[in-house]
């Protein structure tokens, strides 16, 4: 059954509140069981993901609030903006710093929920984001609150429901996200062109410089972290370091170290994987710059895939694949399958599928990975194969809905049409057919 939206269109009759009460039931219980988790309380096997917040995070906080960027810290890799997520603990200053984190990052995994929510309960929408969410963070285990990511999602995932409504908005939140950590720039890839791309695009720059100027006015090193990454190696869990794991089987003289903050290949040949990996990244944005020329079509769900897409490019090439990445892809997904116009359900089951192996290989099985056992490289292969077909996926089906098809028919200045009682609109109306949804 159908209504007719704000904007005139048929649009499904939004979700009742009973409707939520299942995905809410299941956020309570796997997010108790995430807290019990960091907390403590529960033992997770593998390694103790919650070292970054009570060694690297809380070092971090002790430097920065002195005003001064960790700069004797080359693991300090992030724009200056990140700053506030490190220091946002202190907000809570009744608890330690790991537990007033752990409880910061639930707040906003649940500022993720209730938007999803509330966005998939209006006219042409569904709660199939939210569910996306929710499993997502739930198979990714205690690393999903035990990383700032969580919180730049949470932006990422406003900036973009703010979508074409809030223009402004939506670039504003991009830059503040991509302050904190970069890959929030890709946001805008996809917005309509017009009004929209201006507005959004100029309020990304304005509010970006605007934070760059003040925290290197107010904070010595604020771009240090552009230079702290000029030596790293390829991490192992990579795509690329897959021919290292394999090489490992047949003499490879390399080593396997704690480098730059992440466990590394280290060792003959490594430069030029890393290399090649860049100019991969490089290769990938190529093809995105051409499908933003060329895209003909661009629909209320577009601004959301393009910037699936922008990402699973970004995060598949990288050098780096760290587990919190998956939090990016879990809740950019989950952005794309509000909309019911979104064709990336499929790649947004792909990602969840390799959320779920990424917590086997980190922290479950992570001694595996970095001895390049079968049991390692098995999990590695499963979980980059299933990106790359993600990525492969979701940037067929783009270019195949915005590019490939029939343009769009102009439409024609609907006639004049005389004044017909409310009484007869409404028989009418009720009489033609419902519209069926594409």
């Amino acid at each position: 059954m159908t209504l007719p939206s704000s904007t005139g269109r048929p649009g499904r009759f939004p979700a009742p509140p009973a409707a939520l009460a299942l995905p809410v039931a299941v956020w309570v219980l796997t997010r108790a069981l995430l807290l019990l988790c960091v907390f403590k309380v529960l033992v997770f096997p593998g390694p103790d993901v919650t070292s970054d917040v009570s060694v690297i995070y809380q070092g971090w906080f002790e430097v920065l609030r002195t005003g001064t960027f960790p700069l004797d810290d080359v693991t300090w890799q992030y724009p200056p903006a990140a700053a506030l997520a490190v220091l946002s603990p202190g907000l809570l200053p009744f608890w330690d710093y790991a537990s007033a984190f752990f409880v910061l990052a639930c707040l906003a995994d649940a500022v993720v929920t209730g938007l999803l929510l509330y966005a998939g309960r209006r006219p042409g929408k569904r709660i199939a984001g939210a569910w996306v969410w929710i499993a997502g963070l739930a198979l990714l285990g205690p690393t999903s609150y035990a990383r700032y990511d969580v919180m730049v999602t949470a932006i990422a995932v406003a900036a973009l429901l703010a979508g074409a409504r809030r223009p402004r908005l939506m670039g504003a939140l991009s830059a503040l996200g991509a302050m904190l950590k970069v890959w929030p720039a890709l946001l805008l890839a996809g917005t309509a062109r017009g009004r929209t791309t201006r507005s959004s695009w100029s309020a990304f720059v304005l509010t970006a410089l605007a934070l760059v100027l003040l925290f290197t006015a107010t904070m010595p090193g604020a771009l240090a972290f552009l230079t702290f990454q000029r030596d790293r190696g390829t991490e192992v869990e990579s795509l690329g370091a897959l021919v290292f794991h394999v090489a490992r089987q047949f003499g490879w003289q390399g080593e396997v170290l704690l480098n730059y903050g992440s466990v590394e290949f280290l060792g003959p040949y490594v430069p030029l994987v890393s290399t090649l990996a860049m100019a991969l990244t490089a290769l990938a944005f190529g093809w995105l710059l051409m499908w933003r020329l060329r895209a003909r079509r661009f629909s209320a769900s577009t601004a959301c895939d393009a910037a699936f897409v922008a990402v699973l490019l970004f995060t598949t090439t990288s050098r780096v694949i760290s587990p919190q990445y998956m939090l990016w892809l879990v809740g950019l997904g989950a952005a794309c399958l509000v909309f019911r116009g979104s064709r990336m359900d499929r790649p947004a089951h792909l990602v969840l599928a390799a959320t779920l192996v990424t917590c086997l290989e980190f922290p479950l099985w992570f001694s595996h990975v970095v001895a390049s056992d079968a049991l390692g490289v098995s999990l590695l292969s499963v979980r980059n194969g299933l990106l790359v077909a993600a990525t492969l996926l979701a940037c067929r089906t783009l270019w195949r809905h915005t590019v490939s098809g029939p343009a769009a028919a102009p439409q024609r200045p609907m006639p004049a049409q005389r004044h017909v009682p409310a009484e007869r609109e409404d028989s009418a109306a009720a009489a033609q057919p419902s519209a069926s949804r594409t």
